[in-house]
């Protein structure tokens, strides 16, 4: 690798640290998340306490000083009522307890509190999550890439399905993790209690870019949910300037569109992600990297310097077609 490679990808590093935030999985922001965090404090502290208990037994015999002669400490049926008790029915208990309250947040978690809103079709490629709003006929609505934006307040039922190997839909804040795998469709449901973004990640090993496959959740007001579903409907917008026009033209001549759709234009390819509204999304390449004209131009001129085996060819553009690509991609709200 070139020291010029090494730095673009050291930058691109930089970039998804600042833009992604840390995970956040220790408290929730939604019903089945917080029923799954405060099992995990439950567990947490239980075994803090037995850990303690048991180094200070452990510390206690060793301390204590043998009786003179080297008889024994006590009696032996003291000695086995610490046996029983201590090593069988204490334990026996503490796991009863936990088993219990584990079974009643699966309970919690199973299905959401009230009926959901919408269903969203959530497919795992290697390495990027194609999102799609189904309609009640279970035809696509929306179709759109790495952010799935839900109403506030309202439970979201999701569809997780994989194109390729297993991946797994985490959203730490919001649930739980769900399996995705080839052939089987797995069931999920999230909800968002307050508006926000919250970081969404495959957490299941995938291939050489899994912890670059992320997604951005993004929970709007209903009104706002409701305005940005009424938008991601519409076509793409004509280009609006000579360079815009520039890149359209670019775009569709230099065979993008045999893997992309543009809605409105012949593009209506199916290997990448849809791209008719791709200027209004947070990030690009599943998270890697903020979405601005820059990185867009970064982006289509080299892929794999940013993230090696990623699908994405290098696209053989010019400097002028570049920025004019970038540019009209960049329009795309």
């Amino acid at each position: 690798m070139t020291v010029r490679a090494a730095a673009t990808r050291l930058c691109a590093c930089a970039l998804v640290g600042g833009c992604a935030g840390a995970p956040q999985y220790l408290s929730g922001d939604g019903p089945a998340a917080r029923a799954e965090a405060s099992l995990g404090w439950m567990l947490t502290v239980t075994s803090i306490v037995v850990a303690a208990i048991v180094a200070g037994l452990v510390l206690a015999a060793v301390l204590r000083r043998r009786p003179p002669g080297g008889g024994p400490l006590g009696s032996a049926r003291a000695g086995v009522r610490w046996i029983v008790v201590g090593g069988m029915v204490l334990p026996a208990l503490i796991l009863v307890v936990a088993f219990a309250i584990t079974l009643g947040t699966l309970r919690a978690v199973a299905a959401p509190p009230s009926p959901p809103a919408l269903t969203v079709r959530v497919t795992g490629h290697r390495w990027w999550w194609q999102v799609e709003y189904l309609r009640d006929s279970g035809q696509t609505d929306v179709a759109t890439a790495n952010e799935l934006h839900i109403p506030v307040g309202r439970p979201v039922r999701l569809q997780l399905e994989a194109a390729d190997v297993i991946h797994s839909f985490w959203v730490p804040r919001l649930a739980g993790k769900t399996d995705v795998i080839p052939g089987q469709h797995n069931l999920a449901w999230i909800q968002a209690d307050h508006p926000g973004v919250y970081w969404a990640q495959c957490a299941e090993y995938c291939g050489v870019q899994h912890a670059h496959m992320q997604l951005r959740v993004v929970a709007d007001s209903p009104g706002e949910f409701a305005a940005w579903l009424a938008q991601q409907r519409d076509s793409a917008p004509p280009p609006a300037t000579p360079a815009a026009a520039l890149g359209r033209d670019a775009f569709l001549g230099a065979a993008c569109s045999l893997c992309h759709t543009v809605r409105g234009t012949n593009a209506h390819g199916t290997v990448g992600p849809d791209l008719t509204h791709v200027g209004s999304r947070l990030t690009l390449a599943a998270g890697l990297l903020p979405n601005n004209r820059g990185n867009l131009a970064g982006w289509i001129a080299n892929p794999q310097t940013l993230k090696p085996g990623t699908l994405m060819p290098t696209v053989p553009l010019r400097g002028e077609q570049l920025q004019a690509v970038a540019t009209y991609l960049e329009s795309l709200k």
